[in-house]
Protein backbone atom coordinates (compact mmCIF):
# COMPACT_ATOMS: atom_id res chain seq x y z
CA UNK A 1 0.00 0.00 0.00
CA UNK A 2 0.99 3.65 -0.44
CA UNK A 3 0.00 6.74 1.50
CA UNK A 4 -0.27 10.34 0.32
CA UNK A 5 -0.60 13.11 2.92
CA UNK A 6 -1.14 16.82 2.53
CA UNK A 7 -1.97 19.74 4.82
CA UNK A 8 -4.82 21.89 3.52
CA UNK A 9 -4.90 24.49 6.30
CA UNK A 10 -8.36 25.90 6.80
CA UNK A 11 -9.58 25.01 3.28
CA UNK A 12 -12.67 22.86 2.88
CA UNK A 13 -11.25 19.33 2.59
CA UNK A 14 -14.20 18.00 0.59
CA UNK A 15 -12.84 19.03 -2.81
CA UNK A 16 -9.49 17.41 -1.99
CA UNK A 17 -11.25 14.23 -0.85
CA UNK A 18 -13.26 14.05 -4.06
CA UNK A 19 -10.14 14.35 -6.22
CA UNK A 20 -8.28 11.73 -4.22
CA UNK A 21 -11.19 9.29 -4.42
CA UNK A 22 -11.45 9.85 -8.17
CA UNK A 23 -7.71 9.15 -8.38
CA UNK A 24 -8.18 5.75 -6.73
CA UNK A 25 -7.81 6.30 -2.98
CA UNK A 26 -9.22 3.34 -1.05
CA UNK A 27 -9.40 5.16 2.29
CA UNK A 28 -9.16 8.77 3.45
CA UNK A 29 -8.51 10.07 6.96
CA UNK A 30 -8.81 13.65 8.23
CA UNK A 31 -6.54 14.63 11.11
CA UNK A 32 -5.64 17.65 13.21
CA UNK A 33 -2.51 19.11 11.59
CA UNK A 34 -1.75 21.22 14.67
CA UNK A 35 -2.89 20.66 18.26
CA UNK A 36 -6.33 22.19 18.46
CA UNK A 37 -8.89 19.49 19.35
CA UNK A 38 -12.59 20.24 19.01
CA UNK A 39 -14.09 19.11 22.33
CA UNK A 40 -17.58 20.61 22.26
CA UNK A 41 -19.24 20.68 18.83
CA UNK A 42 -22.70 22.12 18.47
CA UNK A 43 -25.50 19.56 18.12
CA UNK A 44 -25.96 18.46 14.53
CA UNK A 45 -22.56 19.75 13.38
CA UNK A 46 -19.34 18.01 12.45
CA UNK A 47 -16.68 20.70 12.96
CA UNK A 48 -13.12 20.28 11.74
CA UNK A 49 -9.87 21.68 13.02
CA UNK A 50 -8.36 25.03 11.96
CA UNK A 51 -5.49 23.11 10.34
CA UNK A 52 -6.49 19.88 8.60
CA UNK A 53 -4.26 17.09 7.31
CA UNK A 54 -5.61 14.62 4.75
CA UNK A 55 -4.09 11.14 4.49
CA UNK A 56 -5.13 8.94 1.57
CA UNK A 57 -4.35 5.25 1.22
CA UNK A 58 -3.71 3.84 -2.28
CA UNK A 59 -2.99 0.42 -3.71
CA UNK A 60 0.68 -0.43 -4.23
CA UNK A 61 0.40 -0.08 -8.04
CA UNK A 62 -1.09 3.44 -7.93
CA UNK A 63 0.88 6.24 -9.64
CA UNK A 64 1.21 8.79 -6.84
CA UNK A 65 3.33 11.10 -9.02
CA UNK A 66 0.31 11.45 -11.29
CA UNK A 67 -1.96 12.09 -8.29
CA UNK A 68 0.45 14.76 -7.04
CA UNK A 69 0.45 16.50 -10.44
CA UNK A 70 -3.35 16.46 -10.48
CA UNK A 71 -3.48 18.08 -7.06
CA UNK A 72 -1.09 20.87 -8.05
CA UNK A 73 -2.99 21.44 -11.30
CA UNK A 74 -6.40 21.48 -9.60
CA UNK A 75 -5.30 23.85 -6.81
CA UNK A 76 -2.69 26.13 -8.42
CA UNK A 77 -3.09 28.90 -5.88
CA UNK A 78 -2.13 26.75 -2.90
CA UNK A 79 1.41 25.85 -1.90
CA UNK A 80 0.58 22.23 -1.21
CA UNK A 81 3.06 20.23 0.84
CA UNK A 82 2.50 16.67 -0.35
CA UNK A 83 4.26 13.65 1.14
CA UNK A 84 4.13 10.06 -0.09
CA UNK A 85 5.32 6.85 1.54
CA UNK A 86 5.02 3.10 1.24
CA UNK A 87 3.17 1.35 4.06
CA UNK A 88 3.15 -2.29 5.02
CA UNK A 89 0.09 -4.40 4.25
CA UNK A 90 -2.08 -4.71 7.35
CA UNK A 91 -5.68 -5.28 8.28
CA UNK A 92 -6.15 -1.55 8.78
CA UNK A 93 -9.67 -1.76 10.16
CA UNK A 94 -8.29 -3.94 12.99
CA UNK A 95 -4.90 -2.27 13.40
CA UNK A 96 -5.94 -0.13 16.36
CA UNK A 97 -6.70 -3.27 18.39
CA UNK A 98 -2.99 -4.05 18.85
CA UNK A 99 -2.88 -1.40 21.61
CA UNK A 100 -6.25 -2.28 23.15
CA UNK A 101 -5.71 -4.53 26.17
CA UNK A 102 -8.11 -5.77 28.86
CA UNK A 103 -9.07 -2.86 31.13
CA UNK A 104 -10.46 -3.07 34.65
CA UNK A 105 -13.15 -0.78 36.04
CA UNK A 106 -13.95 -0.91 39.72
CA UNK A 107 -13.66 -4.23 41.53
CA UNK A 108 -14.68 -6.86 39.00
CA UNK A 109 -15.67 -5.36 35.64
CA UNK A 110 -13.26 -5.93 32.75
CA UNK A 111 -13.59 -4.72 29.15
CA UNK A 112 -11.63 -6.97 26.79
CA UNK A 113 -10.92 -7.10 23.07
CA UNK A 114 -12.44 -10.33 21.81
CA UNK A 115 -10.49 -13.39 22.85
CA UNK A 116 -8.29 -11.69 25.46
CA UNK A 117 -8.50 -12.21 29.21
CA UNK A 118 -6.55 -10.58 32.04
CA UNK A 119 -4.10 -12.81 33.92
CA UNK A 120 -5.00 -14.21 37.36
CA UNK A 121 -8.43 -12.55 37.50
CA UNK A 122 -11.09 -14.23 39.65
CA UNK A 123 -14.76 -13.44 40.30
CA UNK A 124 -14.77 -11.08 37.32
CA UNK A 125 -17.35 -9.86 34.85
CA UNK A 126 -16.08 -9.64 31.27
CA UNK A 127 -17.38 -7.50 28.44
CA UNK A 128 -15.95 -8.64 25.09
CA UNK A 129 -15.81 -5.58 22.89
CA UNK A 130 -15.24 -4.61 19.29
CA UNK A 131 -16.46 -1.04 18.87
CA UNK A 132 -16.24 -1.15 15.07
CA UNK A 133 -16.87 2.40 13.80
CA UNK A 134 -18.66 3.54 16.97
CA UNK A 135 -17.30 5.41 19.97
CA UNK A 136 -16.72 3.58 23.24
CA UNK A 137 -13.94 1.23 24.32
CA UNK A 138 -13.52 2.25 27.96
CA UNK A 139 -10.23 4.01 27.26
CA UNK A 140 -11.79 7.48 27.34
CA UNK A 141 -12.22 9.02 30.78
CA UNK A 142 -15.96 9.64 30.33
CA UNK A 143 -16.67 5.99 29.48
CA UNK A 144 -14.42 4.83 32.31
CA UNK A 145 -16.33 7.00 34.80
CA UNK A 146 -19.62 5.38 33.77
CA UNK A 147 -18.20 1.85 33.86
CA UNK A 148 -16.83 2.41 37.37
CA UNK A 149 -20.27 3.56 38.50
CA UNK A 150 -21.87 0.45 37.00
CA UNK A 151 -19.39 -1.83 38.76
CA UNK A 152 -20.41 -0.40 42.12
CA UNK A 153 -24.17 -0.32 41.48
CA UNK A 154 -26.84 -2.81 42.54
CA UNK A 155 -28.19 -3.72 39.11
CA UNK A 156 -29.89 -7.05 39.70
CA UNK A 157 -33.37 -6.95 38.17
CA UNK A 158 -33.01 -3.32 37.05
CA UNK A 159 -34.09 -1.80 33.74
CA UNK A 160 -31.41 0.38 32.15
CA UNK A 161 -31.30 2.96 29.34
CA UNK A 162 -27.99 3.75 27.62
CA UNK A 163 -28.71 7.08 25.91
CA UNK A 164 -26.12 7.72 23.21
CA UNK A 165 -24.89 4.14 23.29
CA UNK A 166 -21.94 4.28 20.86
CA UNK A 167 -20.52 0.75 20.88
CA UNK A 168 -23.15 -0.34 23.42
CA UNK A 169 -20.48 -0.75 26.08
CA UNK A 170 -22.55 0.68 28.96
CA UNK A 171 -25.76 -1.21 28.17
CA UNK A 172 -23.87 -4.47 27.72
CA UNK A 173 -21.83 -3.95 30.89
CA UNK A 174 -25.04 -3.32 32.84
CA UNK A 175 -26.55 -6.57 31.50
CA UNK A 176 -23.42 -8.56 32.29
CA UNK A 177 -23.52 -7.13 35.82
CA UNK A 178 -27.07 -8.38 36.37
CA UNK A 179 -29.52 -5.85 34.92
CA UNK A 180 -32.77 -7.44 33.75
CA UNK A 181 -33.00 -5.45 30.51
CA UNK A 182 -31.39 -2.55 28.68
CA UNK A 183 -32.44 -0.14 25.96
CA UNK A 184 -29.57 1.29 23.87
CA UNK A 185 -30.37 4.37 21.78
CA UNK A 186 -28.28 6.51 19.45
CA UNK A 187 -28.64 8.84 16.47
CA UNK A 188 -25.78 7.11 14.59
CA UNK A 189 -26.71 3.98 12.57
CA UNK A 190 -23.11 2.73 12.92
CA UNK A 191 -23.52 2.83 16.70
CA UNK A 192 -26.66 0.72 16.52
CA UNK A 193 -24.94 -1.86 14.33
CA UNK A 194 -21.89 -1.98 16.63
CA UNK A 195 -24.14 -2.37 19.67
CA UNK A 196 -26.01 -5.30 18.12
CA UNK A 197 -22.75 -7.00 17.13
CA UNK A 198 -21.29 -6.54 20.61
CA UNK A 199 -24.50 -7.73 22.26
CA UNK A 200 -24.34 -10.95 20.25
CA UNK A 201 -20.67 -11.36 21.16
CA UNK A 202 -21.63 -11.11 24.84
CA UNK A 203 -24.76 -13.28 24.58
CA UNK A 204 -27.11 -10.56 25.88
CA UNK A 205 -29.27 -9.92 22.80
CA UNK A 206 -32.35 -11.43 24.45
CA UNK A 207 -32.32 -8.71 27.11
CA UNK A 208 -31.26 -5.79 24.89
CA UNK A 209 -33.38 -3.49 22.73
CA UNK A 210 -31.68 -1.13 20.25
CA UNK A 211 -33.44 1.95 18.90
CA UNK A 212 -32.70 5.15 17.00
CA UNK A 213 -33.39 8.61 18.44
CA UNK A 214 -35.06 10.97 18.05
CA UNK A 215 -37.82 10.52 19.07
CA UNK A 216 -37.24 9.91 22.76
CA UNK A 217 -38.43 6.38 23.57
CA UNK A 218 -41.61 6.23 25.64
CA UNK A 219 -40.30 3.94 28.37
CA UNK A 220 -39.13 4.35 31.93
CA UNK A 221 -36.13 2.82 33.66
CA UNK A 222 -34.43 2.33 36.99
CA UNK A 223 -31.04 3.56 35.68
CA UNK A 224 -30.35 5.99 32.85
CA UNK A 225 -26.81 6.57 31.62
CA UNK A 226 -26.04 9.34 29.12
CA UNK A 227 -22.41 9.73 28.09
CA UNK A 228 -22.78 12.44 25.45
CA UNK A 229 -21.86 16.16 25.68
CA UNK A 230 -22.76 19.01 28.00
CA UNK A 231 -24.93 21.00 25.59
CA UNK A 232 -27.22 18.12 24.57
CA UNK A 233 -27.35 17.00 28.21
CA UNK A 234 -28.69 20.42 29.18
CA UNK A 235 -31.12 20.52 26.26
CA UNK A 236 -32.44 17.01 26.94
CA UNK A 237 -32.87 17.40 30.70
CA UNK A 238 -36.72 17.30 30.76
CA UNK A 239 -36.84 14.38 28.32
CA UNK A 240 -34.24 12.32 30.16
CA UNK A 241 -35.84 13.07 33.52
CA UNK A 242 -39.16 11.73 32.22
CA UNK A 243 -37.51 8.39 31.41
CA UNK A 244 -36.44 7.69 35.00
CA UNK A 245 -38.69 6.13 37.63
CA UNK A 246 -39.00 7.82 41.05
CA UNK A 247 -36.02 6.69 43.15
CA UNK A 248 -34.25 5.77 39.89
CA UNK A 249 -30.65 6.65 39.16
CA UNK A 250 -29.24 9.12 36.64
CA UNK A 251 -25.61 8.96 35.46
CA UNK A 252 -24.33 11.74 33.20
CA UNK A 253 -20.89 12.07 31.61
CA UNK A 254 -19.22 13.46 28.51
CA UNK A 255 -18.80 16.84 30.16
CA UNK A 256 -15.71 18.75 31.20
CA UNK A 257 -15.15 19.55 34.87
CA UNK A 258 -16.12 23.21 34.43
CA UNK A 259 -19.41 22.19 32.78
CA UNK A 260 -20.61 20.12 35.74
CA UNK A 261 -22.21 23.02 37.63
CA UNK A 262 -24.55 24.27 34.85
CA UNK A 263 -25.55 20.73 33.91
CA UNK A 264 -26.30 19.97 37.57
CA UNK A 265 -28.61 22.99 37.74
CA UNK A 266 -30.62 21.71 34.77
CA UNK A 267 -31.36 18.39 36.50
CA UNK A 268 -32.00 19.59 40.04
CA UNK A 269 -35.75 20.13 39.51
CA UNK A 270 -36.07 16.32 39.36
CA UNK A 271 -32.96 14.79 40.91
CA UNK A 272 -30.85 14.98 44.02
CA UNK A 273 -27.37 15.21 42.48
CA UNK A 274 -24.40 13.95 44.45
CA UNK A 275 -20.81 15.24 44.44
CA UNK A 276 -19.06 15.49 41.07
CA UNK A 277 -16.69 12.62 40.27
CA UNK A 278 -13.64 13.67 38.24
CA UNK A 279 -11.20 11.76 36.05
CA UNK A 280 -8.52 13.79 34.28
CA UNK A 281 -10.43 16.89 33.07
CA UNK A 282 -13.77 15.09 32.75
CA UNK A 283 -16.72 14.84 35.11
CA UNK A 284 -19.51 12.44 36.00
CA UNK A 285 -22.76 13.42 37.70
CA UNK A 286 -24.83 10.89 39.67
CA UNK A 287 -28.36 11.59 40.83
CA UNK A 288 -31.43 9.93 42.33
CA UNK A 289 -34.90 10.99 41.23
CA UNK A 290 -37.10 12.34 43.98
CA UNK A 291 -40.25 10.34 44.75
CA UNK A 292 -42.48 13.34 44.12
CA UNK A 293 -41.10 13.90 40.62
CA UNK A 294 -42.62 12.00 37.70
CA UNK A 295 -41.01 13.79 34.76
Amino acid sequence: MQQLSLDVGGSDPQCFEELLLEAGAVAITLQDAADTPVLEPAPGTTPLWPQVRISALFEAAADLDSVTRRLHAQFPGQALQIHTASVAERAWEREWLKDFKPLRFGRRLWVCPAGQRPPHAEDCCYVDLDPGLAFGTGTHATTALCLEWLDGAALAGKHVIDYGCGSGILAIAALKLGAASALAVDIDPQALLATLDNAERNAVTARLTVAAVPPVPSVVCDVLLANILAEPLEHLAPDLAALVEPHGHLVLSGLLAQQAAPVTLRYRPWFDIGPVTLREDWARLDGVKRASERG
